[in-house]
């Protein structure tokens, strides 16, 4: 007798740093959306898949609720209205202490999900017990319409619980992608976010988002993988910053990148780093385009 396969597309949202990224990445088990505590770390719609032997679960990543500065945030806030129309199911994360999304709209179309909500109140290894049943109950009096769940997504506490519940939610379907696949971004796009990564730990004030990675060159071979990435800066002075004196802060990106990619890629990295002023990457239309922001 076969059994049923289920599979369908789970979406996360809540406000940036609430730790979605953790969550999915305790779900999906290997290092994809990047996590670092800044707000707007995540601005693609990365995809995990999660994958059991009767199930396939799509999760979405989407970016944290923030109203758009310039262009480039209109167009991640897209990605996030998206979100709320390919879902199967959809997860409202909050943290202890948290009281509302930032934004008033996404909380109606919570409110009104045709979907099932989940709503995961995250971070709870850092509160107590009082604390705790006070915020689970605020939560069902502001969306009645969601299952609660108290979890820590870093601690992997109550993980399971939820991925279970999820499961049984999804619809009975064959799975969409194929099952070894970890998610639908290329190879490049994983150097551009953990090079990324390390722009964002060390670099302070408007220098991370002013930053763009575009990796140019990627050649695999059977026990090396050669590339080549770009980090676009808007001004001059955000060059000299980033590449430092006689390339010192530019080398320890390197080092610390190749690092992480050996980890993820599992082979030798040769990774050459290149810095080029673009300026005003951020509002070019075109730009955007280039590095997959705009979907349209």
């Amino acid at each position: 007798m076969s059994m049923t396969h289920k599979a369908g597309f789970v979406n996360i949202i809540g406000n940036p740093n609430v730790g979605k990224s953790t969550l999915m990445n305790a779900f999906v088990g290997e290092r994809l959306s990047i996590i670092t505590s800044k707000a707007q770390t995540t601005r693609h719609r990365i995809l995990g898949i999660v994958n059991g032997d009767d199930f396939q679960m799509v999760l979405s990543d989407t970016p944290g609720i923030i109203k758009p500065a310039y262009e480039l945030q209109n167009s991640m806030m897209d990605f996030v209205k998206s979100a709320f129309e390919d879902a199967d199911v959809l997860i409202y994360m909050v943290e202890i202490g948290e009281k509302a999304l930032k934004d008033a709209s996404f909380f109606n179309k919570i409110m009104h999900s045709k979907v099932p909500v989940l709503l995961l109140l995250n971070k709870i290894d850092t509160s107590d017990q009082e604390v705790l049943e006070s915020q689970i109950e605020y939560w069902q009096e502001q969306v009645p319409n969601a299952t609660i769940f108290p979890i820590s997504a870093l601690e992997n506490f109550n993980i399971d619980t939820v991925l279970n519940h999820i499961v049984k939610l999804l619809p009975v379907s064959p799975p969409f992608y194929p099952k070894d696949q970890l998610t639908d971004k290329p190879e490049r796009f994983f150097v551009n976010e953990i090079i990324r990564e390390k722009i964002l730990i060390h670099y302070k004030k408007e220098i991370p988002y002013a930053v763009e990675v575009d990796t140019e060159a990627f050649d695999e071979e059977e026990d090396i993988i050669r590339m080549r990435s770009i980090i676009m800066v808007e001004r001059e002075t955000q060059k000299g910053i980033i590449i430092g004196h006689k390339g010192s802060a530019l080398k320890r990106i390197g080092v610390e990148a190749r690092k992480d990619l050996e980890r993820f890629f599992g082979k030798q990295i040769h990774l050459e780093l290149y810095v080029k002023v673009n300026k005003n990457w951020r509002s070019n239309d075109k730009q955007l385009r280039r590095f997959g922001y705009n979907q349209k």
